[in-house]
């Protein structure tokens, strides 16, 4: 392929921004645009090159664009704008309400057959790479059991959750796995873990002035489906020191799979894959970035429908010939 890929971002919020660094980042790539429901006026891109447009010109543009990158959340905005997109574009989306799932897959696969297009859903590192991990390990190791730890690191869902609290003006979640789980898990025990067993949570808060903190504190740890069912430490600070020591976006986890070979099943093959990550959203882009090229190089050659991960060979995502990958990475 000698022409550059064509990618429009959509959305310009941390994942669009670190959608913006990872195209520019590829050699056989080049960033039509951003497309946005602020003003354009009011986006000042990473880079100078790159071009603002208001999101009701996309349609116009369609004919120009290769393959999108959705940066969007997966509460109201994709479930409404990957399957209304996926008519009339190639594209990516990081949908990760995990029940939600096979329903998301239906109408984007609908509305891509239609057009003629791809789309790849649940793209990012869970689900996406942690899920493609999970299903080598149970290929590889039948007889087995997974594991799968987040953290030490932010969440941006639960962070929101805590700055919806009456008093809160400010909130940082991190979630922790248990070493000691870890560690038994990596020995190539198999032990059945509760919630509370596997991760703690630690959350910093910003009180407004004269906030009653004893009952913020007791709103987070007893939140149904965010804290209840976790060990939770809260901590109080100084917007200075949210501001200085909690603005980034660490994050990562460990896939394990602990499998038995041999006879009687006496030997334990432990199998780990494990992400450290500076930047949650930066890592998160790269990895859509990476299967846009996949849904681009599906489309030339004839396919359509909505994919996921399972679906996509290696082979896809580089940008690197058969021969290349074969002596270089086999």
């Amino acid at each position: 392929m000698n022409e550059k890929i064509n990618v429009a971002i959509v959305g310009y919020g941390n994942l669009g921004r670190g959608s913006e660094l990872a195209v520019n980042q590829q050699k056989d790539m080049h960033l039509f645009g951003v497309f946005t429901r602020r003003d354009p006026a009011s986006i000042t891109p990473l880079f100078a090159q790159t071009r603002v447009y208001p999101d009701n010109e996309l349609a116009d543009l369609k004919d120009q664009i290769d393959v999108l990158v959705l940066c969007a959340g997966s509460a109201t905005d994709l479930p409404e704008m990957t399957p209304a997109l996926a008519r009339d574009f190639n594209l990516v989306d990081s949908f990760d309400t995990h029940a939600n799932i096979p329903a998301h897959f239906a109408a984007v696969d609908a509305a891509a057959k239609a057009g003629g297009r791809v789309a790849i859903i649940s793209v990012g590192w869970d689900p996406g790479l942690f899920s493609l991990n999970r299903a080598l390990a149970r290929a590889v190791l039948p007889n087995g059991t997974d594991y799968t730890f987040w953290g030490s690191g932010v969440s941006q869902g639960h962070s929101e959750a805590v700055r919806q609290i009456a008093g809160v003006v400010d909130a940082r979640q991190y979630t922790i796995p248990v070493e000691a789980a870890i560690a038994a898990v990596r020995a190539g025990e198999t032990p059945e873990l509760s919630t509370r067993e596997k991760h703690t949570r630690l959350v910093y808060v910003v009180a407004a002035k004269d906030a009653d903190t004893d009952r913020i504190e007791r709103e987070i740890v007893t939140m149904p489906n965010y804290f209840a069912d976790y060990d939770t430490s809260v901590r109080f600070i100084s917007e200075e020191e949210m501001a200085s020591e909690h603005s980034s976006m660490p994050h990562g986890g460990s896939v394990f799979r602990v499998g038995k070979t041999g006879l009687d099943g006496q030997n334990a093959q432990v199998l780990e894959y494990r992400l450290a990550l500076q930047s949650n959203p930066e890592f998160t882009s790269s990895v859509l970035v990476a299967y846009a090229r996949a849904a681009w190089r599906l489309s030339t050659e004839g396919a359509s429908g909505c994919r996921t991960v399972f679906d996509i060979a290696p082979a896809y995502l580089l940008d690197m010939g058969a021969a290349e990958m074969r002596a270089e990475l086999l």
